[in-house]
């Protein structure tokens, strides 16, 4: 008998015990549950304007395919330079040309040599319903020329150079009006704050600026290769995933679509 009162007076204690205890037990499950759940793995990108759009589809893709995100830092390719000097954690850094990948790559922290991956194509574009010409920059009408910034822009170098083998030159260069980078001289051009403007192959084939104005597309001849270039910061899986699927042919395609010459290359 007093064994059976000891076994249902032990029973009772540890029914209270749990009582007690439960909210204890199921808080420390929900931390653990919280704790052990994974962070999505990121990647910060740093990429010059001109690849604006093309990078946010190609952002989409990757992540679809490897459940990575991206974050996109734009810029001009000599602001990002000097950022990436300074010591900005970037993962990767796209270049609108070869020199400022390669004038990070001198600092000797980077084990991978920068890689062309494209070449970018130079359009004059004017939201006015004249041919965009170069002939048309001549004209009294003209009075501001929007370019990318020279010596920070690679497709503002570009642009001059195309500027200078004009005739009269120098009357041309009193129109001349410089965007920080490409995002800002497509805002003189757009809002027609300039009549007439240079950019990028890509910029007139996006959704924010498809079918608005008229362009024409320059020469390569008339200056030196836009040559886009990566070249990666960080040596983690994630970044590394991303470089090898910049030179896919997955990639290929959306490069194409906006206008970008690119080279074969298996992901």
């Amino acid at each position: 008998m007093d064994i059976t009162n000891n076994i249902e007076s032990l029973a009772k204690n540890n029914m209270v015990c749990f009582k007690y205890l439960f909210p204890f037990f199921f808080l420390m499950i929900v931390l653990s549950c919280v704790t052990e759940k994974k962070v999505a793995p990121s990647i910060r990108i740093a990429t010059a304007a001109n690849m604006q759009f093309a990078m946010q589809d190609l952002c989409k893709k990757f992540t679809k395919f490897t459940g990575i995100s991206c974050e996109l830092i734009v810029s001009s390719s000599g602001k990002l330079t000097a950022q990436i000097t300074e010591g900005a954690p970037y993962d990767l850094f796209l270049s609108a040309n070869e020199k400022y990948a390669q004038e990070i790559f001198k600092l000797g922290k980077y084990q991978d040599k920068p890689r062309i991956y494209a070449f970018g194509n130079l359009v004059l574009w004017t939201m006015s319903d004249t041919t965009a010409e170069l002939s048309l920059l001549q004209s009294e009408k003209i009075k501001h020329i929007a370019l990318p910034n020279p010596k920070s822009a690679p497709y503002g170098k570009a642009a001059y150079e195309v500027l200078q083998a004009l005739p009269n030159f120098q009357k041309l260069e009193k129109k001349l009006v410089y965007g920080e980078s490409i995002s800002q001289t497509n805002q003189f051009i757009s809002t027609q704050a300039a009549e007439i403007g240079f950019t990028a192959l890509s910029v007139v084939r996006s959704d924010p600026y498809k079918n608005k104005g008229k362009w024409t597309l320059l020469s390569s001849k008339k200056h030196l290769p836009i040559s886009q270039t990566a070249i990666l910061l960080r040596q983690n899986e994630s970044a590394k995933k991303f470089y090898r699927f910049l030179f896919s042919s997955e990639a290929k395609k959306t490069l194409k679509k906006f206008g970008y010459l690119t080279r074969e290359s298996k992901f």
